[in-house]
């Protein structure tokens, strides 16, 4: 089973539950990804208390633990940093997977799905060992 962007794209169940469980597991809440859908967002609303006020995360995040978090999301597909003239940013972006996980969380309760204690599990050793999966 995989999803289809309309621009074509498909990506495969184990792509599409793999970036649903790290994103599930993060800190982040779907205020998040609703802003990257719409704009690049530095790390700077992100982490920190601004991060709690924007809505953006459970709880108070320092840069270096919010930034290690965005780079899984990243590792997983979820999301890109921008580049600019000068080279890399750090202001965040969803990716195409992104976009279509953000539509279906959307559609389905206008939430990320909950994580259970297996899928907590799970995805800090897939992190932990960087597996592809």
């Amino acid at each position: 089973m995989s999803a289809a962007l309309s621009g074509g794209l498909n990506f495969p169940a184990k792509t599409l539950r793999r970036a649903t469980r790290a994103a599930a597991c993060s800190p982040f809440r779907l205020g998040l990804f609703l802003a990257l859908r719409q704009t690049a967002v530095p790390l700077q609303d992100i982490a920190g208390t601004a991060g709690i006020a924007h809505g953006y995360s459970r709880r108070n995040l320092n840069e270096l633990i919010a930034e290690n978090e965005l780079m899984w999301l990243m590792q997983v597909g979820l999301l890109r940093r921008e580049v600019d003239g000068q080279g890399l940013t750090n202001r965040f972006r969803l990716t195409p997977l992104g976009q279509q996980l953000v539509l279906i969380w959307q559609q389905q309760g206008d939430r990320l799905p909950p994580a259970g204690l297996r899928d907590r599990f799970y995805n800090a050793v897939c992190r932990w060992l960087r597996l592809p999966f």
